[in-house]
């Protein structure tokens, strides 16, 4: 085990403790101050893998963060799109009875069944699963064909506190198959996708595209409607798909850098991203993301990169004695936040 494991390990056990010791912020700003006051700042703490001697003076933002230890998943902290009633998935968030929730992109359909929690880690499941109540409805995306609901189902989890600006990070394993790994968040007529992950594609053309890091800014206002206002697309060098990886995310009102495995991959200003916009998109302002974001973790088709056909095809990748099952898993070993100050939080 080298020095890195051996703090991530740490880290892990720690924040383990904490969570378990802390009261879960009831969104007040009071609360949250006093939430952050009871994790002691000393060398020992958790900390981001890239700032290990916490020169940020970094403090846990323990409503958002999960290390996913527990044999149950803490639905304070997450709604789980789509769990099934009656035998039929039901779309309802729980914080907004009245808003229309997505039911993931067709031809896959989010189920509330697709995770499971194993080895201190949550694994989102990708199934082959035709029998499954699927919506009759064909919709149009945004973007995209409208295509029918049928054969795969995923899993999509939302997070139920926002928060605004700090250090995100996750460590993370993408399913081995033509299916996306997705990392991302929601705010007010905003989306940042911190990564989305296509484990494997079929098309000899698009081999790259297992390696590939995929992240941008959106713009839900009718300007732009939902179109990128800053993307990268890069090679990271190793497959998304082989091991677990660390992604961290510096993000503030200044703009966003991006580390991997602790070291900085990327970053952009948000002078830098309000001229990609400019160029881009027409519009002069491509750096929206100032404000309070909700978490997403969730698996989708990308019909452009192409949709598993069989349960053969959706495992082709699997070892051996786990082709048959017809699951695939996009692994989480834990999602943490950090921020600078209480005043940070957001309900």
């Amino acid at each position: 085990m080298n020095n890195t494991q051996k703090n991530i390990k740490t880290h892990k056990l720690t924040l383990t403790a904490a969570l378990l010791s802390v009261i879960t912020i009831g969104g007040c700003s009071s609360d949250a101050t006093t939430n952050m006051q009871k994790l002691p700042q000393t060398k020992n703490n958790l900390l981001p893998l890239t700032d290990p001697q916490n020169t940020g003076k970094w403090v846990l933002n323990t409503q958002v963060s999960d290390e996913f230890e527990g044999s149950t998943i803490d639905e304070e902290r997450w709604y789980i799109v789509g769990k099934l009633e009656n035998g039929k998935p039901v779309y309802k968030h729980p914080d907004k009875p009245n808003k229309k929730v997505w039911k993931g992109r067709a031809p896959s359909q989010f189920s509330g069944n697709n995770y499971r929690l194993e080895d201190g880690k949550l694994k989102l499941e990708t199934r082959w699963e035709p029998d499954f109540p699927f919506e009759e409805k064909i919709h149009k995306p945004v973007f995209g064909d409208a295509l029918k609901y049928e054969n795969i189902t995923t899993a999509c989890f939302i997070g139920r506190k926002s928060f605004q600006y700090g250090y995100i990070e996750i460590k993370s394993k993408a399913a081995d198959a033509q299916i996306s790994s997705a990392f991302w968040s929601m705010g007010e007529k905003l989306e940042v996708d911190f990564f989305e992950l296509f484990g494997d594609s079929l098309d000899p053309k698009k081999d790259h595209i297992d390696s590939e890091l995929w992240w941008s800014i959106r713009d839900w206002n009718k300007e732009v409607m939902g179109k990128p206002t800053y993307t990268e697309r890069k090679d990271l060098g190793f497959r998304v798909a082989d091991d677990f990886h660390v992604y961290g995310i510096d993000w503030s009102a200044d703009g966003i850098k991006y580390y991997v495995d602790g070291k900085l991959f990327s970053e952009v200003s948000a002078e830098q991203a309000d001229a990609w916009a400019k160029e881009h998109r027409g519009v002069d302002k491509g750096y929206v993301a100032t404000k309070p974001l909700f978490l997403w973790f969730d698996q989708e088709t990308f019909p452009w990169h192409g949709v598993p056909t069989s349960k053969e095809e959706l495992e082709r990748n699997s070892p051996e004695g786990k082709k048959e099952d017809g699951v695939v898993d996009f692994e989480i070993e834990y999602v943490r936040v950090w921020q600078k100050k209480p005043a940070q939080l957001a309900n």
